[in-house]
């Protein structure tokens, strides 16, 4: 008697620097026709708030526009952005002040500043939009958000009451904070924050601390960063009238946590946001089988990253749920092995990270469809 095809839940996340979730998604599903041709494939490619969310989410339904803001550097930029039953939209900060951006991160990390991110906010207000998804993932800026909140109207100034430029250089100067002309519609508007980071906004935990020196904040200059984000957190959240600059998230995205936080936003985990907006629940209904996956697997994977929220809605449905990664932490394998049925490498034999990065998309196929024979050798 022949086993019937299965259903197979495909919903792995970026390879960094290699293929996109949608291309690993795609990649895999290959993998997996070769052994089963009429498959019933749902792909449901991951993110968890940092690059590629914008793409992860759009790819179960919306529309794609562009608005013209200002980058870290304060160049103008068309910055991507989703509408998603056109009264939601998705924000993904990498397209407005992301470590890709190469023009910007030429320019020293203390000029750079969130402003472009505030301007799109305000835009997307103008147009009516109340509800808002922002992905913190891959930031360049380390300003607090102190530009983010400037565009949408907090005012800083000097001692001489000179306004002060929202920057870390800039507020070396300021003195005084005034939220009299803050954006209004904020109080009416549903901000969710997606990040995994837990840390406060200062301190030896803080964005700084921790965050700076990939963004190019020299050792030297931490501590005087971390002083003026400091100063300036305690004075917005006196103009403000809230408390948040300790919260956990709040130093996510050198201190975006903490202005989205401050202006009412509710910190989430991105993955499992990002589980929501796709439908990931529905597209494990009476599957068989879950394969996700990521450019490199260790213990920070247990720390709530899109594999391991993948594999516990699997098994909140009672489906295996089997991991694939461009590499796998061999030290980590005993905890992993918690949560999914397998951990793969692509990689067959010695070779370079290079050329696994290179044909990342024929090397996932290949091991898709090695694992799918596998489970229809067990399956029979």
């Amino acid at each position: 008697m022949a086993v019937r095809s299965p259903v197979v839940v495909i919903a792995p996340n970026s390879f960094k620097g290699s293929v996109s979730a949608i291309d690993a998604a795609a990649a895999i599903a290959a993998g997996v026709r070769r052994v089963w041709p009429r498959a019933d494939l749902r792909l449901c490619p991951m993110a968890d708030g940092g690059e590629g969310t914008l793409d992860a989410v759009l790819s179960a339904g919306g529309e794609r526009r562009t608005a013209r803001v200002s980058g870290a550097a304060g160049v103008p930029l068309d910055a991507a952005y989703g509408l998603i039953a056109n009264d939601t939209a998705i924000i993904e900060s990498a397209q407005v002040v992301g470590l890709i951006d190469a023009g910007a991160t030429a320019r020293p990390v203390e000029t750079r500043s969130t402003r472009g991110l505030g301007e799109l906010i305000r835009v997307l207000l103008d147009a009516g939009v109340r509800r808002f998804v922002v992905g913190l993932g891959g930031s360049s800026t380390n300003d607090g958000g102190a530009g983010l909140l400037s565009a949408l109207g907090l005012a800083l100034f000097d001692a001489n009451a000179h306004s002060v430029e929202p920057t870390p250089a800039g507020l070396e100067a300021l003195s005084r904070v005034d939220a009299s002309a803050l954006d209004a519609r904020l109080a009416a508007a549903r901000i969710t924050i997606l990040s995994d980071v837990d840390n406060p906004l200062c301190g030896k935990r803080g964005a700084t601390a921790i965050f700076g020196p990939q963004k190019g904040v020299r050792p030297e200059s931490v501590a005087m960063i971390d002083a003026r984000l400091a100063r300036f957190a305690t004075l917005a959240e006196a103009a403000v009238g809230r408390r948040v600059k300790e919260l956990p998230g709040a130093g996510a995205a050198g201190g975006l946590g903490f202005a989205l936080l401050l202006a009412g936003g509710e910190l989430r985990s991105g993955a499992e946001v990002v589980a929501d907006l796709l439908g990931l629940d529905a597209a494990l209904d009476n599957a068989d089988w879950l394969i996700t996956g990521e450019g490199h697997t260790d213990r920070q994977t247990l720390l709530g990253k899109a594999p391991l929220v993948a594999a516990r809605h699997a098994s909140a449905k009672g489906v295996p749920a089997t991991l694939i990664s461009g590499g796998v932490d061999r030290d980590a394998l005993p905890e992993l092995s918690r949560h999914f049925a397998g951990c793969h490498s692509i990689a067959f034999g010695p070779t370079s990270l290079e050329a696994c990065v290179t044909d990342a998309a024929g090397l996932l196929a290949d091991r898709a469809e090695q694992l799918a024979r596998l489970f229809a050798a067990a399956r029979r």
